[in-house]
């Protein structure tokens, strides 16, 4: 049985060191017309959720996404260099990246509340883009939560692939959000304590296997072959 692995991004994979704030606080504000007094709020939601948010602390209505996502592409690309200067892959990422895709039967994509510009240029900063199939991943554009990107990114694969519907999925990923979208939508998941909430934290949110980062490469590659060799 093969199976489907998908990657978030944001502080599982990469440290952004703020720069993702700063492409959230440029959208609303060429959206808005001005700037904005708070700060978005990330921790795992989908940038529909996360711009939509940010109208709300300001006591704004959030106009149509239509408007709103050319500003977060706009925003992205003219930060990427800031990406790449400021921020960096987390320690095991490209090794984890590099190991996941030599391996027979594993399809290796994303899950990122990002949109999909800017999560390619997220990992493009790196050098990570290669490493993973991002034509078939699912992205902060395609539903507003994130247990709903888990069939997206399914459907995406399948058709990619041609492999069988009941192909299983493991969502990678460092936040309880990560773990509640795996649960929700019947996918596997492997959580890394690489971003600000604990092992405790992430293991109380439902997580079996939680892995401190992704530098033991071995140990992530056992959980791998486990499920893709589990009977179902």
């Amino acid at each position: 049985m093969p199976l489907i692995v998908l990657w978030d991004i944001d502080h599982t994979l990469i440290e952004n060191s703020g720069v993702s704030k700063e492409i959230y606080a440029a959208a609303f504000e060429g959206v808005a017309g001005r700037a904005a007094d708070h700060p978005a709020r990330t921790k795992g939601r989908t940038d529909r959720l996360i711009l939509t948010g940010m109208f709300r602390d300001h006591g704004m209505e959030s106009p149509e996404w239509a408007l709103i996502q050319p500003a977060l592409e706009a925003a992205g690309a003219a930060r990427e260099a800031d990406l790449a200067r400021r921020g960096r892959a987390l320690p095991g990422a490209r090794e984890a990246l590099a190991a996941v895709a030599a391996e027979p039967g594993l399809i290796s994509s994303v899950l990122t509340g990002n949109i999909q510009a800017n999560a390619r240029i997220k990992l493009r900063a790196f050098g990570l883009d290669g490493l993973v199939d991002m034509e078939c991943g699912a992205y902060g554009a395609d539903a507003t939560d994130r247990a709903d990107l888990v069939d997206v990114a399914r459907g995406r694969v399948r058709a990619a692939y041609g492999i069988p519907a009941e192909t299983p999925v493991v969502l990678i990923g460092d936040t309880p959000r990560d773990v509640q979208a795996a649960l929700a939508s019947g996918a596997h998941v492997i959580a890394v304590a690489s971003g600000v909430h604990s092992a405790d934290e992430l293991k109380q949110a439902g997580a079996s296997t939680v892995l401190a980062d992704l530098t033991d490469i071995a140990a992530l590659m056992r959980h791998l072959r486990s499920l893709a060799h589990a009977v179902y």
